[in-house]
């Protein structure tokens, strides 16, 4: 089970914190996404990070201004999104798969409920 918290309401270039908890498995050995959903586009990949956290890939358009981090020892991974844009209103998504880092959301095992970040212009 995933649980996705830290959604808001930010002005643009302001910044947020995504978690997502994860429980019911062996957290240390999944890899852990986030995806976006925007109104009106496809889900899309935002960064992932694999299981010891030595490993990471981010989307172009998230590149320098999001990092994603984790901590096993209590079964959360962040997202720190700075520098926010308008263009990253969406609702944010943490996924966990058993495999190595994909960008393919069908790849991703496990998804959590969803949390609403909007930046205001």
């Amino acid at each position: 089970q995933l649980q996705a918290f830290g959604g808001g309401l930010v002005q643009a270039g302001g910044s947020l914190r995504l978690s997502c908890a994860f429980s019911g498995h062996t957290f240390s050995s999944y890899t852990m996404a986030w995806f976006r959903l925007a109104p009106g586009k496809e889900r899309q990949f935002v960064t992932s990070i694999s299981w010891g956290g030595s490993s990471t890939y981010y989307a172009d358009s998230v590149k320098g201004r999001f990092t994603i981090s984790r901590d096993n020892a209590k079964n959360t991974v962040y997202l720190q999104m700075n520098s926010l844009k308008p263009e990253d209103t969406a609702v944010y998504y943490c996924a966990a798969r058993s495999g190595g880092m994909d960008s393919d959301p069908h790849k991703y095992d496990y998804w959590g409920q969803g949390t609403l970040v909007t930046v205001s212009s």
